[in-house]
């Protein structure tokens, strides 16, 4: 006898993306995400306009969800929601949101952390092939650079993160310092590929075990930027290109000699990649080149579920659901959020 499928509505709204995702037994039935405009005049994201964009956005993101997925609120076993980490007026707006559906409906709460929806999104039911564990994943997004080992979904090990900055802002600082608009990093990308990534060399830090670190590449960079331009005011638009690979290029070693350190010394074969930075097609490219050359399995989630959604909010949260594991009124968004780990044994 086949068990009832399992509806879950999803809320992401750690940043400045207000998302909304509906998902059936881990299959997605849609995913919406609005992205906020108005912090590109600002050369980054302002708190307080993302919470207040949030609020405007949530409601009617939620009906297009619904629509879409041709699914009505009754038809809902779960409300999942990112609890952190993430900026606390815009994780209060999705968690707040979330907890008032859940009373309104007397729904279960499943609370989510952020870069787990980014790892587990490697589980969404589709076309690509789940990873088998043990499973080794790199995440990299703005806020975030880590390596972490699963063991199972929420037998999860950071063996490596960064010490300071994260390599997404390594990308958009960089973009900033070049005088592109915000979000410079797919900026980059886009330059990156008419450049050359060896006309310029950038240091690799020499950081021990699996850790990363990019404020001193960062202040590298703007130091090189501007000794290059006090000698040739147009150095920047005459090289445009060229510096973009390069630093690009170098961000992605940085990234990729680690991660392949930790594979090997862990003995892994099956290799993911996540967060909003795994849609740089540079890091994508490198990655799977690693998995060729060391005979892994590489696993990379489709675009739409790399940068922030609510896609990968649902996957947590169907299988926390399934495990019993549901949050409760009294969770409060946190913005530095530790991980959620259930141990498999």
């Amino acid at each position: 006898m086949k068990a009832n499928p399992i509806v879950i509505l999803a809320i992401e709204s750690s940043c400045d993306d207000t998302a909304v995702a509906v998902m059936c037994d881990g299959k997605i039935l849609a995913n919406i995400v609005t992205t906020q405009q108005i912090h590109e005049k600002y050369g980054g994201v302002v708190p307080e306009l993302a919470s207040r964009a949030h609020q405007q956005n949530i409601v009617p993101v939620m009906h297009e969800a619904l629509k879409i997925a041709e699914i009505s609120l009754k038809d809902i076993d779960a409300i999942a929601y990112t609890q952190g980490p993430g900026l606390l007026g815009s994780l209060l707006v999705g968690a707040s949101f979330a907890k008032g559906l859940s009373l309104a409906l007397n729904k279960p709460l499943v609370n989510v952390h952020h870069m787990q929806g980014h790892i587990l999104s490697h589980f969404i039911v589709g076309e690509n092939k789940a990873p088998q564990f043990p499973f080794l994943c790199l995440t990299v997004s703005g806020g975030h650079t880590q390596i972490v080992l699963l063991k199972d979904y929420f037998d999860m090990t950071i063996i490596g993160e960064t010490l300071d900055d994260a390599a997404g802002e390594a990308f958009d600082k960089s973009a900033k310092i070049l005088g592109l608009p915000y979000p410079g990093g797919p900026l980059i990308d886009k330059y990156a590929k008419e450049g050359n990534p060896l006309k310029f060399n950038f240091p690799t830090p020499r950081i021990p075990n699996y850790d990363f670190s990019f404020s001193g590449l960062k202040t590298a960079f703007l130091n090189f930027i501007n000794k290059e331009q006090q000698k040739n005011t147009t150095f920047i638009q005459e090289n445009l290109n060229d510096i973009c690979a390069s630093i690009q290029y170098r961000i992605v070693i940085i990234l990729i000699d680690k991660f392949e350190k930790a594979a090997k010394e862990h003995h892994i074969n099956h290799i993911g990649l996540a967060g909003g930075v795994a849609a740089n097609s540079a890091l994508r490219t490198a990655f799977e080149q690693l998995a060729i050359k060391n005979k892994w399995t590489a696993f990379i989630p489709p675009f739409e579920f790399c940068t922030d959604n609510a896609a990968m909010i649902a996957m947590v949260g169907y299988l926390k659901y399934k495990i019993g594991k549901v949050g409760n009124q009294a969770q409060v968004a946190n913005a530095r959020m530790e991980f959620d780990v259930y141990k498999s044994s």
